[in-house]
């Protein structure tokens, strides 16, 4: 059986009281895009974080290309590529200083860190920015900028938190076709989104998260997308009501006897 690339196995976490995620499992294969997607609080930053090794989960296994985020052999996180809560970008650096920076980091060197940081900003559409320090960037470009530095290595496996959540439509549809690219190219992509009809367009797989769980799988075509999400959800929710019911009455029962 092929191991996937990116694996979250039975993992759950909390914040105090609160339940992040409850014993959610997931694999992402080489090849494929899997769209993560839910409500807010539903758990996916938090699935996101703990794949980019910044966060360990109390229970469970994370790994990334077989190994624990946390501590990626050289080899193994050069081939990793991750864009979670913020841009990673050197706010004093222009964009294609932070560039070349991110192509030495993920192991290239002299020209091919300079072509590839070159081809980043074509591919990301920043070339009227390129001698721009990332501090004047608006928030839009700011995001290309953080995208083009996790992916100018063309990683084998790459984490996506919300990419498209502040770009414009042609920074939407540059970050689509990269995705695409990449993933036709054999890497595993991982991309959680509010942007329902935007995941239809790049994933083969649609997973919902709600209150730290997995409650369903949708198909990306059709045009009810957001219907079939919130009956996904809905039926979640009314499950859940179900059960405290049952076991309140059950509660009851033995009190009484």
């Amino acid at each position: 059986m092929t191991v996937p690339a990116l694996l979250l196995d039975d993992v759950s976490h909390a914040f105090g009281e609160r339940v992040a995620l409850d014993h959610f499992t997931l694999a992402v294969q080489s090849g494929r895009v899997t769209a993560l997607i839910g409500l807010n609080g539903a758990g996916k930053t938090t699935a996101l974080r703990a794949l980019a090794g910044r966060l360990r989960p109390t229970q469970g296994a994370v790994r990334v290309l077989g190994h624990e985020p946390a501590g990626l052999p050289t080899q193994v996180a050069m081939r990793f590529g991750q864009l979670v809560d913020t841009p990673l970008v050197y706010p004093e650096l222009t964009v294609v200083e932070n560039l070349r920076c991110a192509a030495l980091l993920h192991g290239l060197t002299g020209r091919t860190a300079a072509r590839e940081a070159s081809a980043s900003v074509d591919r990301l559409g920043l070339d009227p920015w390129r001698g721009v320090r990332a501090r004047a960037l608006s928030m839009g470009n700011r995001q290309r900028l953080g995208i083009a530095c996790a992916t100018l290595h063309r990683p084998v496996a790459l984490v996506l938190d919300e990419p498209t959540s502040a770009l414009d439509p042609q920074g939407v549809i540059l970050v689509r076709e990269l995705v695409r690219d990449l993933a036709g190219g054999g890497a595993a992509v991982l991309v959680s989104s509010h942007h329902l009809d935007e995941v239809a367009r790049i994933a083969e797989e649609i997973v919902v998260l709600h209150g730290g769980r997995d409650v369903g799988r949708l198909e990306p075509g059709g045009t009810d997308l957001e219907q079939r999400f919130f009956a996904v959800v809905l039926d979640a929710d009314t499950r859940a009501a179900n059960n405290l019911a049952g076991d309140a009455r059950a509660t009851g029962t033995r009190r009484r006897t």
